[in-house]
């Protein structure tokens, strides 16, 4: 067993390693998903989520699961149930949990442990490049009916969240924008303007790359926005991630994340390079 991760890795990614090296000794030992769930009186579908890491881990469970695969080294165990402490412990995000529905949850777990992002945005700049000005325009025309705390604090939640690109262990962000994104007046010109002033600013950062999909190209590749998540322990499997109105889904069958794959590195063909980006960002600011 391995349990070396990287600085920074979350909760969420360390269910994912969990469940992962779990589903591992269950097919060595030949065991079904539903004999392993009738071993901790659980469904077949319970072990299926165990295994994705996408719910969290009993101890007693883990034991049990172990003791069925054949793991009896004390040292072996005593290292799993460390990981299983370890993935149950809250998030920094937990203090925002009134707020974050249970299906964006995950995905601010993933973000933490990413070691790349490609994001493709359609309509607005993407989250983690978002100034304060700018996400509190958005969130409070979205949130109709939406108390001033509310909103603030769903702006300090995003505005958290940026702090990943600040670290030592910063994932690289590669990010594609269409073109109309640079012309959306969201909160107003002088909102816009300070946007455009903070994405030509993080065109000199090292670990991000920003491209800009010019009208003549847009929308074609890709029917809606999406991230795609890569992760530096090979313990877990890149996820391609899709928001929409209720909820999020979570994409992460290899031939679909390969699908996806293949739409982003054409998007990085067609899209304008990164010195072009950055004239149109200046080019955009000075007809402002």
């Amino acid at each position: 067993m391995t349990t070396d991760e990287p600085s920074g890795t979350g909760p969420t990614a360390r269910r994912m390693v969990l469940g992962s090296q779990l589903r591992r000794l269950r097919e060595k030992a030949g065991i079904t998903r539903a004999d392993a769930g009738y071993l901790i009186r659980a469904s077949e579908s319970k072990i299926s989520r165990i295994e994705l890491g996408r719910v969290s881990f009993k101890e007693r469970d883990v034991h049990d699961l172990l003791t069925a695969y054949g793991v009896s080294d004390d040292g072996d165990r005593t290292k799993f149930v460390e990981l299983v402490q370890q993935s149950n412990q809250p998030g920094w995000w937990n203090r925002y949990s009134d707020l974050i529905p249970t299906w964006f949850n995950d995905y601010v777990g993933l973000e933490e442990a990413t070691s790349r992002i490609q994001t493709y945005e359609v309509l607005f700049v993407p989250g983690l490049l978002q100034t304060e000005a700018y996400a509190r325009a958005i969130t409070s025309y979205g949130l109709v009916g939406a108390s001033e705390e509310e909103v603030e604090r769903r702006v300090s939640l995003r505005i958290a969240r940026q702090k990943l690109l600040a670290g030592p262990n910063a994932p690289r962000l590669w990010a594609v924008m269409d073109e109309s994104v640079l012309y959306r007046p969201i909160g107003g010109p002088g909102v816009l303007r300070q946007q455009l002033e903070h994405l030509l600013e993080v065109t000199t950062w090292p670990h991000v790359t920003l491209q800009v999909i010019p009208f003549k190209f847009g929308g074609y590749a890709a029917e809606s926005a999406f991230t795609l998540l890569r992760f530096a322990d090979r313990e877990l499997p890149d996820v391609v991630y899709i928001e929409h109105l209720s909820g999020g889904l979570y994409i992460d069958k290899p031939e679909d994340v390969e699908l996806y794959s293949q739409v982003a590195h054409r998007f990085a063909v067609d899209a304008e390079t990164p010195d072009h980006t950055r004239q149109l960002l200046r080019k955009t600011l000075n007809e402002l």
